[in-house]
């Protein structure tokens, strides 16, 4: 599996040149909805509180009633429909503590000025009264944070019974957002204020801030209560303990590392089937708290650890192997561990340079597709020995389904156009979006037979503003297109069927939190799975799908944007594909269908088949889309479609054989990998064992020794 193969017909090359990008004249940008909006809140706000100064210093009573009424209307506008703002208005440091205390405090030189001079002593006890309810809020506020603290672990886990931590659910919302909590209790303080400036009634201030006050009491004892002994989570040390005595229960073999950011979840996603399906125990690592809400359902206990010091416990752990899908700057971190071995998978294999990435060769292994991978290797030169990489195939492929034949007469041909995005490296030829993706779409929108399925890279738009308007402006076609068809619908019981179908699935999959859970209660919540879940999932995913698909009409142009359906499944129900230079195109050749690439890089075709492999067996389209009609043709008619011994040329180099199962190879590479793990283990305690120095594991009170404490696991991994 790891000698190099022979010579191949397919042209191979070093990854895609950098090309020149020319500048574009500069549009004048006309202000959005959006930005009129928040203009016109930060205008009233502004407005408000200055005719507030005003009424409050002249005095005008009904100045200072109106322009404090609008101030808190723009408020609640503020925080239903314009979120965004808030942070806007911290980093002004203008946040809502700093607008309620000003707004308060006009109101008080309103009463003060509007009032005759022997009424300022009836007035200073609401004033007093008004500064202990700010002094109760700033109370509140440190509590609040001394209590998140203790509710912060050095540990996160799912699917873990966490129930010996002394976990309990999280405070009330309220009071854990301070600027939410001082708008709800001050209200009635302001209120009464409001009142007594109408009226000259300080009964009415008096009972405002009282119910103020009682609110805020409340609150500081609700959260002084979590301080109490009993009422604490675990601490740190007891924490630590539990995990290091979970991981000696569980006896984890093999791992999946991961850290990235938000969007990046779906690199981890990918992995996750695959590595559920091994024999043996499998975890999954990671490093950012948020990260442990992003990876999908699954029944493999996931343990976040933030801390290097808490990352280096796994050292002493039965864990053999770790998988990288991606490289971070935390990667070197755990790389660092000298008892575990490891690989790096990747998330998709490309002709992009991100594919044979210098970063590799810090890995023990690295595990490819197919053949074309080995080589890119090769040719790239940084650094990755042939010796170390691994042919696994991809076993995320056994969801898509091979190729049966064209569409029927009559039906509708079924494109998906998924294009990459744009990428970190300005280079005009990573996605097709902004230079080519209007032409195809309206290229495809005009044949009457065709169905397009349009599903955009979840991170189009996230670097070139470019690719966001042209998204935008695709999916706007699509829309139109679909204005202007007409046809039959599924049966109203189709939509009830996939109602029920997604509640299904939701049950099964969704987390059920409420809005204020937080980490120490989602801990709570995610125990280890019922067994059997797994498979229920499976079963629950694939009736939804197919209750998806039967819900839409056969005609209607669909924009595929949320995680569900899944790229596979919309693969499985294309009849081409229209892509990029990605992974998503190698992954598509698993079932055999033609496909086509947006050459936008400049190049003429040739050069363009010579320098990115995958696509040697594609049909490669100008930006303008002029060859639609002709591979729309090739698709329907079999007979004019003369790529198809390539492709299947292409997919055993690019995917490798399809005996022995990729699932069955990728299997077999973990079990080398942990016996070389073992090895290694093996022979440093025996070294140590005989005090002979070796350099590499740290050899303190409880390293090597310590992990050997307890037999290895014997079952296959």
């Amino acid at each position: 599996m790891r000698d190099k193969p022979g010579a191949t017909a397919v042209p191979l090359s070093l990854p895609r040149p950098r090309l020149p990008r020319l500048p574009r004249p500069a549009r004048p940008r006309l202000p959005g909805r959006r930005t009129v909006l928040k203009l016109l809140v930060l205008g009233v706000l502004a407005t408000a509180f200055a005719a507030q100064a005003v009424g409050a210093l002249l005095p005008h009573l009904p100045l200072l009633l109106a322009a404090t009424a609008g101030s808190l209307a723009a408020e609640a506008v503020l925080y239903r429909w314009q979120r965004g703002m808030v942070s806007l208005f911290a980093k002004s440091h203008a946040d809502v503590t700093v607008r309620h205390v000003l707004r308060d405090l006009l109101l008080v030189v309103g009463l003060l000025r509007l009032g005759e001079q022997h009424r300022e002593g009836v007035y200073a006890p609401l004033v007093a009264a008004l500064l202990v309810f700010y002094g109760l809020h700033w109370a509140i506020q440190a509590v609040s944070v001394l209590v998140r603290r203790t509710r912060t672990l050095p540990v996160v886990t799912r699917n873990i019974d966490a129930s010996a931590l002394r976990l309990t659910p999280a405070p009330p919302l309220l009071l854990r957002r301070p600027g939410h909590r001082l708008a709800v209790f001050g209200l009635p303080a302001t209120a009464g204020l409001l009142a007594t400036a109408a009226t000259d009634a300080p009964v009415w201030g008096a009972a405002g801030l009282g119910l103020s006050l009682v609110a805020a009491v409340t609150g500081l004892c609700a959260l002084l209560t979590r301080l109490l002994p009993g009422r604490r989570p675990a601490g740190e040390r007891e924490v630590l303990d539990w995990f290091e005595a979970w991981l000696a229960e569980y006896r984890p073999t093999v791992g999946l590392y991961f850290s990235g950011g938000a969007s990046s979840a779906y690199q981890a996603n990918m992995w996750l089937e695959p590595l559920a399906r091994l024999e043996g125990r499998p975890v999954i690592v990671l490093r950012e708290r948020f990260m442990v809400q992003r990876i999908a359902a699954t029944d493999i206990p996931v343990v976040c650890l933030p801390k290097v010091s808490t990352l280096m416990r796994l050292e002493h752990s039965t864990l053999r192997v770790l998988l990288h899908p991606s490289n971070s700057g935390k990667t070197s971190q755990v790389l660092r561990i000298p008892t575990i071995k490891h690989a790096f998978v990747n998330h998709g294999e490309s002709d992009k340079l991100s594919s044979c990435n210098p970063y590799a060769k810090a890995y023990d292994e690295v595990w490819v597709a197919g053949p074309a991978a080995r080589e890119r290797y090769a040719l790239a030169e940084v650094g990755v020995e042939d010796k170390d990489v691994v042919e696994i195939g991809r076993p995320q492929l056994d969801a898509v389904r091979p190729h049966g034949g064209p569409p029927a007469p009559g039906a509708f041909t079924t494109v998906l156009y998924a294009p990459t995005w744009e990428g970190w490296d300005g280079n005009p030829g990573n996605t097709s979006v902004v230079e080519a993706g209007e032409h195809l779409v309206r290229a495809l929108l005009a044949d009457p037979e065709v169905r397009l399925l349009y599903k955009p890279h979840p991170l189009t738009g996230s670097v070139d503003p470019r690719a966001r308007a042209a998204d935008l402006r695709i999916r706007e076609l699509v829309r139109a297109a679909n204005r202007e068809r007409v046809g039959p619908r599924p049966a109203p019981a189709a939509g009830a069927e996939l109602a029920r179908r997604t509640a299904e699935l939701d049950r099964l999959t969704a987390p059920g939190f409420r809005t204020a859970a937080d980490q120490a209660e989602r801990m709570l919540r995610r125990p280890a799975p019922e067994p059997g879940r797994e498979g229920a999932v499976a079963r629950a995913a694939a009736a939804w799908e197919e209750a998806y698909w039967a819900s839409l009409p056969a005609w209607e142009h669909q924009v595929v944007t949320d995680a569900r359906p899944p790229l596979y499944a919309c693969f499985n129900r294309a009849d081409l594909l229209i892509s990029d230079v990605s992974s998503v195109i190698s992954d598509f050749l698993a079932s055999g269908k033609p496909y086509a690439v947006a050459n936008t890089s400049g190049l003429a075709e040739d050069g363009f088949r010579k320098a990115f492999p995958t696509v040697v067996a594609a049909t490669v389209l100008t930006p303008d889309g002029s060859g639609v009609p002709a591979l729309l043709d090739a698709v329907r008619h079999p007979e004019l479609d003369e790529l198809a011994g390539e492709r299947a040329a292409l997919a055993l180099r690019l995917l490798g054989p399809a005996d022995p199962p990729s699932q069955e190879r990728f299997a077999a590479a973990v079990r080398s990998l942990c016996a070389t793990a073992g090895e290694h283990r093996a022979r440093m305690a025996e070294r140590l064992a005989t005090e002979v120095p070796v350099p590499g594991p740290r050899r303190g009170a409880g390293a090597l020794p310590r992990a050997s404490a307890a037999p290895e696991p014997r079952d296959r991994v």
